[in-house]
């Protein structure tokens, strides 16, 4: 809820009855207060302030703070405490943990889902769908989130701990935090059940201390920090992923010596993370020596990762690049770059290509391909590369960002009289088409521009006036239409578009995105071909499109550079082939229309006489 910045509306000072309605609020929302704990609190005589905000979905909220510290928050007449509040009241919701690196996730907007939640040697607390809880980290009992439960604790347990568990509001580095002190949580022991488990975990930190990743207790010291967690991600995530989804075992290295269990205690060792960057490691030699061709060159790493490197993934495991060391793909290619065993290049702004890779390098040439990969899945990986069923559209959204000429009127969006404005946007801002809408309705409201007499219609104040008017309209307009007001507004904000391609992290570039240019040109002999360019920009290599058409029509293709672009291919393929590239396109790769330019120079379909 506040994993985006927050617009405040007004600012007021609670008053004696105000107070006391505000604690029989907050005493009938968590009835486990004492008295002296509501006193706490609500005092009687410290700062207390009231801040009507309006969240990033345009929501409309109360945020309640003693000494600028926000201590409840209240949307839709619901009370939540933040976190500066759980951390003096831990025990005030149930709570439930998860491992450190799940906090940036969340700090993110994301929810909490059951497979990332620590199920603990005492069993979850009972709680029905709904209610309000406080998600803490391993190892320490200050939470760091307020959410609702998504499901009870019965029906988590009988999904396997799968899905959706709870509904996160407001966590511990989120905008809401930092409009207070930006504290860091205290450290807070874990509760220990019983004696015997105490003991248990005493005994378990010298062993701990002597074999790293063996186990990762919930009792640890009392003297560890949110910092010192967070930099354990390799050994949190070590427990999650070693037991759900990674197999131990690793096919790129050949028993030479040795018994199997020698082996497999070597393996063992390893922690998951260590794991997933050997699998990738062998997944990516034996793609550059079984699957990929000096032809296939130059190929889009999107590409090289979806169609060759996830086919020589074995049986039971796959490849996920969060949970490796690299974290992104890009940084595991460049890895590989600074050995010379490849070189990676930016052919088109935004999207990376293999140009070169160097097949005589050593570990190319010592790299043996794993026996459980026979010729008969050889041949159906080659198949399966050459359906394209596997690519997926990109996620393409619109955006804007503010220009200086607008600064004005997004600083003071939300300004009324003299109450306090919280100034959220600055020139470079980026926002949604439906943020946009908001904030200028939110403006026109707040500063009372509504026609009295026509509500369609919008007064034009000064700043409307400035940063929406030319000079030639600004002595003859005086009122402007919602829809035109708003169209005004995107049409002299800076364009921008974020593409994300499936398992890449979301990439924002400047301007409207090029469509699929199609186009047909005649050539010698009175011959038509079909020309198609900007497929990178949709994570489409050019050579498979080519290829998948050479087939479909039977009809030759070239790939050739587009004239005036610098490191930019077209491909063309001989006759008229709009029909099939628009079934190929629109059909098959599921790509909108509004992003394929010349679908209209299809071949007009003659009448049979």
């Amino acid at each position: 809820m506040f994993c985006k910045a927050f617009r405040v509306r007004a600012s007021t000072a609670i008053k004696g009855s105000e107070r006391k309605k505000l604690r029989a609020d907050v005493a009938a929302a968590f009835p486990s207060l004492s008295a002296e704990r509501l006193v706490e609190l609500i005092p009687n005589k410290d700062e207390l302030n009231v801040i009507k905000i309006y969240t990033h979905k345009g929501e409309a909220g109360t945020v309640y703070t003693n000494s600028r510290n926000p201590i409840l928050f209240e949307i839709e007449k619901a009370l939540y405490p933040t976190v500066y509040t759980l951390w003096v009241y831990p025990d005030l919701l149930p709570a439930f943990s998860t491992w450190p690196p799940v906090l940036q996730k969340l700090a993110g907007g994301a929810d909490l889902m059951l497979p990332g939640v620590v199920v603990p040697s005492s069993g979850f607390p009972q709680v029905e769908r709904g209610t309000l809880c406080a998600v803490t980290l391993l190892g320490n009992r200050a939470p760091v989130a307020v959410a609702a439960a998504a499901m009870s604790t019965t029906e988590m347990l009988a999904a396997g701990m799968k899905g959706k568990g709870f509904a996160v509001l407001h966590t511990y580095m989120d905008h809401l935090w930092e409009y207070g002190d930006k504290s860091c949580p205290p450290t807070l022991a874990p509760l220990v059940a019983d004696p015997a488990e105490k003991e248990n975990a005493e005994n378990e930190e010298e062993v701990e201390g002597k074999k790293p990743g063996s186990r990762f207790s919930t009792d640890t010291p009392q003297h560890v920090n949110i910092g010192d967690l967070s930099l354990k991600e390799q050994n949190s995530c070590a427990v999650v992923m070693g037991k759900e989804e990674l197999n131990e075992n690793r096919a790129a290295e050949p028993a030479e010596d040795g018994s199997t269990g020698a082996q497999q205690d070597a393996e063992d060792s390893r922690t998951p993370q260590e794991q997933m960057d050997a699998l990738f490691n062998q997944c990516f030699f034996h793609a550059l020596k079984c699957k990929v061709k000096k032809s296939d060159l130059p190929l889009l790493t999107s590409t090289f990762l979806r169609s060759h490197m996830f086919s020589c993934c074995p049986a039971g495991q796959q490849l996920d690049i969060k949970k490796s060391s690299y974290k992104k793909f890009s940084k595991f290619l460049q890895s590989m770059q600074q050995q010379k065993i490849l070189q990676v290049k930016e052919l088109t702004k935004g999207v990376e290509s293999i140009v070169e890779v160097d097949w005589k390098h050593p570990d190319i040439k010592a790299f043996a391909v794993p026996e459980g990969f026979s010729s008969a899945s050889a041949a159906q990986d080659s198949k399966s590369e050459d359906r394209e069923q596997v690519y997926r559209a990109p996620e393409i959204i619109p955006l804007y960002g503010v220009s200086a000429k607008m600064v004005p009127l997004f600083q003071d969006s939300g300004h009324r009289g003299s109450n306090q404005v919280f100034f959220l946007f600055r020139k470079g801002s980026i926002l949604s088409s439906s943020e946009v809408r908001n904030i200028i309705i939110n403006y026109v409201k707040t500063n009372e521009l509504v026609d009295e007499t026509n509500k369609n219609f919008v007064k034009v104040n000064a700043i409307l006036c400035d940063c929406l008017l030319d000079k030639s309209e600004q002595d003859e307009i005086s009122h402007l239409k919602w829809d035109d007001l708003v169209s005004r507004c995107l049409e002299r904000l800076q364009p921008l578009h974020q593409v994300t391609f499936c398992g890449q992290e979301p990439i924002v570039r400047k301007g409207n995105i090029e469509p699929i240019d199609i186009t047909t040109a005649q050539r010698s002999s009175n011959k038509k071909v079909t020309i198609i360019k900007n497929l990178e920009l949709y994570g489409l290599d050019p050579q498979c499109v080519a290829n998948i058409l050479q087939q479909k029509v039977q009809a030759s293709t070239t790939i050739t550079p587009v004239p005036g672009a610098k490191d930019r291919v077209q491909v063309q393929i001989q006759g008229n082939q709009v029909h099939h590239l628009a079934k190929m396109l629109l059909e098959e790769y599921q790509l909108p229309r509004k992003y394929i330019q010349g679908l209209e120079k299809a071949p007009k379909l003659g009448r049979k006489k």
